[in-house]
């Protein structure tokens, strides 16, 4: 399979399935499979990504994992979009620490009327002030008018996450579909912009099913898939959520990689749950991305931490001034 890859094919259905139950000697060689069509494909530039928590709380959607929804009970700090000058500042910070790509994060199921055209605003801003830096969205399901205004503001690519598997998000999500999800994507892809899509692992998939997850992503190709750990916030459903081992990450990360051997497979939410090594590993054998930075509603790893584990592992990531 390995070969396969490496010679421009593509795994077939069984044959991706065969890689969710190895023995220890096959997921040995799973890893270091992942890690050669990493080397042969991957960049070495690590692509790196910051996100601002634009608009926070009182989503209407019942995702079980997530604490910006109005149908759980968290601690997370609510509020409208922020202003901005917050914006600016938040941009600017992360450009200077050589953060490639700046987005706006906003909860709820969609953007519209006053708010959309203030973002609007904000992105027309961002791409005189802010000359080099990647401009992404993810604002939940869009139409086509929403989107290519946002695609004419400066933003370049939409960011809309199929979440898991087909056949196990109906029990995680009764509010919307990935049938709603996909249209999103297909329609921001026709406005001009480049997608990025992924999900979150251990809100409890078998491993089957998230090779059934990468298949599905395969079918619209985006150039960026993040894998977030999920984070469990007390207070939504999922409080309770066992933690995933070192190599359930790992197996799903070089499943992923062999699946997608172009795209930029990106650390996301989560991290703070995964102890060094394992994410020194992973980036060996497929993550060559990352959020770096503050998250959503949970704290990620400081940047300065993030940039020496990168440069150690063999990336490249340069600063202003280098």
């Amino acid at each position: 399979m390995k070969e396969k890859v490496l010679t421009g094919g593509e795994l077939t259905e069984a044959e991706a399935m065969s890689l969710a139950n190895l023995n220890t000697d096959e997921y040995d060689k799973l890893l270091e499979s992942a890690a050669e069509i990493t080397d042969r494909f991957g960049s070495r530039n690590f692509d790196s990504c910051s996100i601002i928590n634009a608009r926070s709380g009182r989503c209407p959607e019942d995702c079980k994992w997530c604490a910006q929804s109005a149908h759980h009970k968290t601690d997370i700090a609510v509020y409208q979009l922020v202003d901005r000058d917050t914006c600016m500042a938040l941009a600017d910070y992360n450009h200077r620490r050589g953060i490639g790509r700046f987005s706006l994060v906003t909860s709820g199921r969609t953007l519209s009327g006053k708010a959309l055209d203030t973002v609007c605003d904000y992105y027309r801003e961002l791409s005189e002030r802010e000359s080099g830096m990647g401009l992404c969205a993810s604002m939940g399901l869009l139409d086509s008018e929403a989107l290519r205004r946002l695609h004419e503001a400066g933003v370049k690519r939409y960011h809309c996450n199929l979440e898991t598997a087909p056949s196990h998000f109906p029990t995680l999500c009764s509010t919307h579909t990935i049938d709603d999800k996909i249209k999103t994507i297909e329609a921001a892809r026709e406005a001009g912009m480049e997608v990025c899509s992924g999900g979150i692992i251990g809100m409890g998939e078998t491993m089957e099913q998230r090779v059934e997850f990468a298949l599905t992503l395969r079918r619209i190709r985006p150039v960026s898939i993040p894998i977030n750990v999920l984070s469990p916030i007390p207070g939504t459903p999922l409080e309770n959520a066992a933690p995933l081992s070192s190599r359930d990450i790992l197996q799903t990360v070089a499943i992923f990689r062999m699946i997608h051997p172009h795209a930029v497979l990106r650390f996301a939410g989560g991290r703070a749950l995964i102890d060094p090594e394992t994410q020194r590993k992973a980036l060996r054998i497929g993550i060559n991305g990352s959020i770096m930075g503050d998250l959503l509603t949970t704290i990620g790893a400081q940047i300065d931490e993030d940039i020496a584990m990168i440069r150690e592992c063999g990336y490249n990531f340069e600063t202003p001034g280098e």
